[in-house]
């Protein structure tokens, strides 16, 4: 079936003659013809059609670590790809030629769930990932090649901001095994002005994949100097990250760039990330991490009862490995994530595939 006749779920006739869009908070009423605010799903002859199903903006091998998760498998190859379109208007957005694509002609990768399981497993990758662009928007997509690949025992990554419908999210999660979530400021605000969206929903999908999931995920927030990097607000974020996702869930910092609608604000500073990080683990958060900045100590796993430095992390390349039995292999402490007695050894390689 191809994109252009893929019928989607979510969705429900409207009484206006529009169609009511139910993947998303947004809940768009989409008419004949048109688009919803992700530009992906569109009504057709009264349909809602999922217009990038099957097409991807291509396929890469990248380390796990990238997405980031540190505790999923450290080490390990993961098959990663995306389509186009966001439900999010991020004026940050950091890969803003794929997120906020309008035309489909870069979509030159055709691969259906079952071609990507099949790449996946002949390049002895551990887990495919949903990423580039919020794989919530091509739910479907996702859900059906994440079933494809638990069928060969390869496992699937979300990389999301979170920002989906109470109806659709149970779907969407039951089909993979990790997740790194975006939180992206704790203000409303900030999520009002700079993502065009709010922030409650994503707090319930981090409440919900934490209470009522077996999903291992963890939380990356990008510091943007002067928008989201205050004391006050980190402080705030990390009492209530404590309080409802609890201490051992990974907390990544990660540094902005100038890019897309924001060129004028500046690069985050390494002691802001810094700063952050010793806030979080200031309010009992384990494993808090920087990313986008070369910083070995705070990019490294350590024991959360000992202090053994367990998995030694020089950007995506690891060093030093001591973890046996998903514990400290020094004092025998669980470490919270999922892990395998051997570290992955597929370094800070990326590489092209075609399907």
């Amino acid at each position: 079936m191809t994109s252009e006749h893929y019928i989607g779920r979510y969705w429900t006739p409207a009484a206006d003659g529009k169609i009511l869009c139910e993947l998303c908070p947004r809940e768009c009423r989409v008419g004949e013809g048109q688009r919803a605010f992700c530009f992906v799903r569109q009504n057709v002859a009264g349909e809602m059609v999922l217009t990038t199903y099957g097409r991807s903006s291509g396929f890469c091998v990248d380390p796990i670590e990238k997405k980031p998760l540190n505790h999923f498998y450290p080490g390990t190859s993961v098959l990663s790809f995306g389509t186009a379109g966001c439900n999010l208007g991020c004026r940050f957005c950091q890969n803003w030629d794929i997120s906020k694509a309008k035309e489909f002609d870069r979509l030159a990768d055709v691969a259906t769930p079952e071609a990507i399981a099949e790449a996946a497993e002949r390049s002895q990758c551990t887990s495919v990932a949903f990423t580039y662009n919020d794989p919530v928007i091509f739910a479907e997509y996702a859900i059906d090649t994440a079933r494809e690949c638990r069928s060969r025992g390869i496992k699937t990554v979300a990389v999301t901001a979170g920002y989906i419908h109470d109806k659709a999210r149970s779907e969407f999660f039951a089909a993979i095994d990790a997740a790194n979530v975006d939180l992206k400021a704790f203000t409303q605000e900030f999520y009002h002005k700079l993502t065009y969206a709010h922030i409650e929903p994503v707090k319930r999908t981090l409440r919900y994949l934490r209470n009522e999931t077996d999903v291992w995920f963890e939380v990356t927030t990008l510091l943007i100097p002067g928008k989201n990097d205050s004391v006050e607000e980190i402080d705030r974020l990390c009492d209530w990250f404590v309080g409802e996702l609890g201490e051992e869930v990974p907390l990544h910092f990660t540094a902005f760039h100038p890019d897309f609608k924001m060129p004028d604000i500046p690069r985050t500073p390494a002691a802001t990330l810094q700063r952050a990080r010793k806030q979080a683990i200031a309010h009992g958060i384990k494993h808090v991490y920087t990313g986008n900045v070369h910083d070995a100590d705070s990019q490294s796993t350590y024991c959360a009862n000992c202090g053994c430095l367990l998995i030694e992390r020089d950007w995506y390349t690891l060093g030093d490995y001591r973890i046996r039995d998903g514990a400290c292999s020094q004092c025998g402490h669980g470490v919270a994530g999922r892990f395998a007695d051997d570290k992955g050894d597929w370094g800070a390689r990326r590489l092209r595939v075609v399907i």
